[in-house]
Parts: C-alpha cells; structure tokens; sequence
C-alpha cells in the first residue's frame, strides 16, 4: 500500500473526526428540534468532513429558526442522511466484528460483511426512523415500527448499493490483498468515500419517498 495513501487516508479520517466533534459541540448548544438529529448531523461529520459541517449550518441550525416546511431538494437530502447515519453506524460495527471473527462467506470476507454491515444498517436505520416518525406524528408504537419499516428499506436499500459498489470497486480491483481491512486507516478512508457515494445513491430514493408521502420532510 503506498505511502501517500497511508497519509492521505490518516488526513482524512482525522479531519472527520474534528468535524464531528465540532458539530456534536454546536448541537449540543443548538439542540434540534427532532432529537434524533442530534445523532445524525455528528456522525454525518465522520464521513463527509467539512461538507456536513456546512450542511448542518444551512439545514440544521438555520433550520431551527425557519417557519414553514423546507424546499423538497433540502429535505431529501436531510432525510439521506438521517438513513445514512443508520447505516453508518452499522458499518463501522460490522467491519470490524467481521475481522475479529475471521468471518468470511464463500469464502470472501468482503461478503460476510456486507451481511453483517447491512443487518446492523437496518437494525440502526429502522431505530432512528421509528423516533423521528414518533415525534412527528401521534399513533401507536406499532403504527410507528410499521411506518419506520416502510420508509427506511428502499431508502437503505440505495444507501447501502452505493456503498457497497465502492467498496467491491476498492476490493478486487484498488486495494486488492489481505492488508486492506479494517484495522488499516485506508480502509475507514474508503469506507468515507463508499458512504459519500451511499449518500448520493440514496438521495432519489429519499425525494421519491417524500413525494408520495411514504416519509415526512424533515
């Protein structure tokens, strides 16, 4: 593995974490009106430095003091992200159980993590939808795990083909051979640049989704 990506990759990796921190910080004093928002504008920070900091500046600390509903492209993309945190908190637990276990599924540890990755996505996306759903609407606990489940699974589900295109990109071809795993800097550098695209991926399935009503802007 070459060197420059040794440092690109650490640069990267750290710069996600100070824009997380510097958003979980200002959050703290600037708490959102939909508490699981809270969650959602740090760890977006961990994936997409500098950008989600200026995200989070027009969509979510604006967004407190704005009357009225936002404009369609702002919550699709609000929306992206709260699936994305889901599935990025699933990834960044499944990787390395993955590698703890030595798991491997027909014989590629690539696919026993997409498995383990996207079971721990939805579990994660599926809790963060339910409370924001029952924040934003009364009803039952119930109603809201149905509705949570209805909303979330097409929008993971485009999260996580971005996402994981990437990564298979990465695997075979990129960075192929043992060192690339996740006990590497590299690894966590493309997994940034995986879940960037994951976000992309995902932001027509969210527009859709609120159009038909399926999800509430955010």
């Amino acid at each position: 593995m070459p060197p420059w990506l040794k440092q690109l990759s650490l640069a990267w990796v750290l710069l996600g974490f100070a824009t997380a921190i510097a958003t979980a910080v200002d959050v703290w004093r600037h708490r959102q009106r939909m508490p699981i928002m809270n969650i959602v504008w740090p760890v977006t920070g961990l994936y997409l430095p500098l950008a989600a900091w200026w995200c989070y500046r027009l969509m979510g600390r604006a967004a407190r003091r704005a009357s009225g509903p936002p404009p369609p492209w702002q919550a699709a993309f609000v929306s992206s992200t709260h699936c994305g945190s889901g599935c990025v908190l699933g990834d960044a637990i499944g990787a390395p159980l993955v590698l703890a276990g030595g798991w491997a599924l027909a014989g590629q540890r690539l696919f026993a993590e997409y498995v383990v990755e996207f079971t721990l996505a939805y579990l994660f996306g599926v809790v963060f939808q339910y409370f924001s759903i029952r924040g934003m609407r009364p009803g039952s606990r119930r109603a809201a795990l149905g509705a949570a489940l209805k909303a979330d699974t097409l929008s993971l589900l485009a999260f996580e083909v971005g996402m994981f295109a990437w990564m298979a990109l990465v695997h075979y071809l990129l960075l192929p051979g043992r060192e690339f795993t996740a006990a590497t800097i590299p690894f966590w550098f493309m997994m940034q640049i995986a879940m960037t695209l994951g976000l992309i991926s995902a932001y027509p399935a969210n527009w859709l989704l609120i159009r038909w009503g399926v999800k509430q802007a955010m």
